[in-house]
């Protein structure tokens, strides 16, 4: 009997050890579903606004009109044809006649417009023909365009930092500009996939310029701007207080700052609308001014160039020669032996320049940025420059060194550092 109840519990034991171990397996099967789906949401959902085509022509917003006719097709008609006059003069151009005028417009835009039975009231945008209209206003739209800039537009709003991570009106204003008359080249990403995860507010603050270059090579960009709107609740339903600020580069650097207000919620789009123009104005001047140009830090060719490099080593092993040659001189006028006067000093053989390919562990960014700083230090490196990144894995780089991969072995166990070498290629870790 005692055998049949040892059998019974170990029975029992092994049960529990099956249930147990399967509600293991179902829990890590839902863990790794819900993690999944946690992955997939960081880069799906309803966030990219793309940006309008950019046209050539010339673009007047926020005219406002009120005025009355016959009817109410008449009072429109009145008002779109002041609205081209208005147009006309902000741009500061001749005294030309309304059907003058309307040959060069394009387009008309309606903002915002309200119809009675005989007035008419609204606010308009007028697009201008550059071609036509072009011969009026003189060269003043003809001048040189910047290199292509990265939009980073930021958002704090209610404590928080936006820039892609949803739909936002500061983002749709940027989308909905009419950059095609502005000095400035911009980059303006649709905000979807996985440009949420790379453009982010953490981005803005990071110094690497490491991660600068990939990004802005992923974008085809030369540099950043990074235009902030601060907007301010006063109370639900009432005034927005937006205060602006207009940075560039990798640095974060300052340009300028300005301050508007909307009267509410509706009338947040037109003030945000204003400041894009208001930041067109200031990244147009400081590109006048010379500010606004490609940071040289961010200036990324890949490594040295052999052709440079075998240069240099033309001109050094020269520069012994000649160095040589005046201690033979002045050897020989000391009355030293003719065996030794008359033996020139050997010149020092040029290096030959050679691309190695180096592997190495890359857990973080900073590891990365060390590693790169490590070996760029490294005795007859020439340059070194990531060809892969895989943060968490194994990056590989490219290293220009002027002598064979063994030496170059050597010289990076000199530096500390584990070395495993292939055929071509090298294995490094700490």
């Amino acid at each position: 009997m005692t055998d049949n109840l040892a059998s019974t519990a170990s029975t029992r034991t092994l049960k529990t050890r099956a249930v147990f171990q399967c509600m293991l397996v179902l829990f890590a099967l839902a863990l790794a579903i819900v993690a999944g789906r946690v992955l997939t949401a960081q880069v799906e959902g309803d966030r990219g606004i793309a940006a309008v085509v950019s046209s050539s022509d010339i673009d007047v917003s926020g005219i406002e009109v009120d005025v009355r006719g016959d009817d109410a097709e008449d009072a429109r008609q009145n008002g779109w044809r002041e609205a081209q006059r208005k147009g006309w003069a902000k741009l500061g151009g001749p005294s030309v006649s309304d059907s003058q005028l309307e040959s060069m417009v394009s387009a008309i835009v309606i903002e915002q417009e309200r119809i009675g039975a005989k007035r008419y009231i609204a606010t308009l945008g007028i697009i201008f023909d550059r071609g036509r209209a072009g011969r009026y206003l003189g060269s003043s739209a003809s001048a040189s365009r910047s290199a292509p800039m990265l939009l980073i537009p930021v958002t704090f709003s209610a404590g928080s930092q936006m820039v892609y991570e949803k739909r936002n009106p500061w983002q749709r204003a940027w989308a909905e500009y009419q950059a095609g008359s502005s000095r400035i080249n911009y980059v303006r990403p649709s905000g979807a996939g996985s440009d949420s995860l790379v453009l982010n507010f953490g981005q803005v603050g990071r110094r690497s310029r490491l991660w600068w270059r990939n990004i802005l090579d992923e974008f085809d960009a030369a540099d950043v701007l990074v235009p902030i709107a601060k907007l301010e609740h006063q109370f639900p339903g009432g005034p927005i207080k937006g205060g602006f600020t207009a940075r560039y580069g990798p640095d974060n650097t300052f340009l300028d700052s300005f301050t508007l207000t909307a009267k509410n919620d509706a009338d947040l789009p037109r003030m945000l609308k204003e400041a894009v123009a208001r930041f067109d104005i200031i990244y147009g001047q400081a590109l006048a001014d010379g500010k606004l140009k490609p940071n040289p830090s961010l200036n990324f060719g890949g490594g040295a160039d052999p052709v440079l490099q075998r240069l240099i080593e033309i001109g050094r092993a020269a520069a012994a020669q000649e160095r040589a040659d005046k201690a033979l001189a002045a050897s020989t006028a000391s009355g030293e032996t003719a065996t030794a006067s008359e033996t020139p000093a050997a010149a020092p053989t040029a290096a030959v320049v050679s691309s190695y390919v180096v592997q190495f562990a890359s857990p973080d960014a900073g590891a990365i940025d060390a590693t790169l700083a490590a070996v760029r230090a490294t005795s007859g490196v020439r340059g070194a420059a990531t060809t892969s990144l895989a943060i968490g894995g194994t990056s590989v780089m490219s290293v220009t060194y002027g002598g064979s991969i063994a030496d170059l072995a050597a010289a990076l166990r000199g530096r500390g550092f584990t070395v495993n070498q292939g055929s071509n290629a090298l294995a490094i870790s700490r």
